[in-house]
């Protein structure tokens, strides 16, 4: 489990605009392989078209994910390290910053929702800096590196070509076994905290509210009972 503190961070870094536009865009990046694909590659043979749709969709993924985190603040690792480490990754991740705590922001397709991503080099490299977020017997007085890892999820859908089943935001522990978090991105954009955009009114500058006439009797149609008993009956 992430520390409430952690977590309260994360969702501060990736603002809800930053992740909805994220989502939009590679959802389209989704279709637009698959077009591609499909309209001229030539392929006949639907495993090999998938496979050559699955290829050009991730590249062209990676591509816009590195737009869009650099567009929105996030630093590309600087000759491919890690900060504070010697470890070297080979694909485009972004660190970015929120309160003195850093995040390395990466991509990778699962074969299917809430399921581990295969492992690379780059992937391994990064969880390797989890490792303080995990509970241990001793304190071997080492370094702790203070950045969290963290994966843009993404699951193809395996029955319609073009589109994406599910996205999430996910936290894999150090060793590479299990996700210390997980949650779809619907979910997390949803969760989100809200920053005002706008101050509210100070109650000098706001407006006056409207109140209604003090014994101001409701309107009662005509053609209610009430009324018809009372002309039957002579009252008034």
């Amino acid at each position: 489990m992430i520390e409430p503190s952690t977590l309260r961070l994360l969702r501060l870094t990736f603002a809800k605009g930053f992740l909805l536009n994220l989502e939009d865009a590679l959802r389209a990046d989704a279709m637009k392989a698959r077009d591609i694909v499909r309209d001229h590659s030539g392929l006949k043979d639907r495993r090999r078209a998938r496979g050559a749709e699955g290829q050009l969709r991730f590249r062209m993924m990676e591509e816009r994910f590195e737009e869009l985190c650099k567009e929105y603040g996030g630093k590309i690792l600087e000759g491919g390290v890690i900060p504070d480490t010697d470890l070297n990754v080979f694909q485009p991740f972004c660190r970015f910053e929120t309160e003195g705590r850093g995040f390395i922001f990466g991509l990778a397709a699962m074969p299917e929702p809430k399921a581990i991503p295969p492992k690379n080099k780059s992937r391994l490299a990064g969880v390797s800096i989890n490792c303080h977020l995990l509970p241990g017997l001793f304190d071997t007085g080492g370094p702790k590196i203070g950045d969290v890892f963290v994966l843009l999820l993404v699951a193809r859908d395996r029955d319609r070509a073009g589109l994406i089943e599910e996205m999430a935001i996910g936290i894999l522990d150090s060793k590479y076994e299990s996700f210390l978090f997980y949650e779809p991105l619907e979910k997390f954009v949803s969760d989100h905290l809200e920053v005002p955009t706008e101050p509210s009114l100070s109650p000098v500058s706001a407006a006056p509210s409207v109140t209604l006439k003090k014994g101001v009797a409701p309107f009662v149609p005509p053609e209610a009972p009430a009324v018809a008993d009372k002309k039957n009956t002579g009252t008034n």
